[in-house]
Formats: C-alpha cells, sequence, structure tokens
C-alpha cells in the first residue's frame, strides 16, 4: 500500500516533521551544554508530540485512502481483514 499525500496534507505533515526535527535537535543541543532537566524533557515531549501528529495524519491519510480504493490499497494477496489487522497494527503502534 503506496501514502499519496497531497498539497495541505503533504505540507502540514512534512511541518510537523520539519518542527520535530528543530525540537530533536535543540534537545541534543540543550543535553550537550547541560541545560535544566525539566527545560529537557519539554523540549522533548513537543518532539514527541509533534511525530505522533504526523504519524497520525499520515496513517488517517492512509486509511481514507484504503477505504475510498479497498482492493487498490492491498497488498497483493490480501483480503480486506488482514488489510484492516495491518492498518489497525500500524494506528496502535503510535497509540
Amino acid at each position: 500500500m503506496s501514502l499519496e499525500l497531497e498539497g495541505a496534507e503533504m505540507k502540514s505533515v512534512l511541518n510537523r516533521l520539519r518542527r520535530a526535527q528543530g525540537q530533536i535537535s535543540g534537545v541534543i543541543r540543550m543535553i550537550e551544554e547541560g541545560q535544566d532537566c525539566e527545560d529537557v524533557v519539554t523540549q522533548l515531549s513537543a518532539a514527541s508530540r509533534a511525530l505522533d501528529r504526523a504519524g497520525f495524519a499520515i496513517i488517517a491519510t492512509g486509511l481514507q485512502q484504503c477505504l475510498t480504493n479497498a482492493v487498490d490499497g492491498a497488498a497483493p494477496g490480501e483480503n480486506r481483514e488482514q488489510m484492516r489487522a495491518r492498518l489497525e497494527k500500524l494506528f496502535l503502534s503510535l497509540a
């Protein structure tokens, strides 16, 4: 199953991932500089949320595409139940 993000969806996901990338770089810098633990954890939490939101957006788009075109969304030889189980596993991996 390939994921096709378009327009606003693509921009939103990429912005979230770039934000997380910047936050992770900030966390690394903060640790190297020996900054306050609470500030480091706060920044790490923000990065984690940004990654979660990007992941949920990607999964939601994938689910929408699969529901719109269930036959094309399935892997070769995969039935609807197998596809549902695979998508559920992806979704739960972020929970």
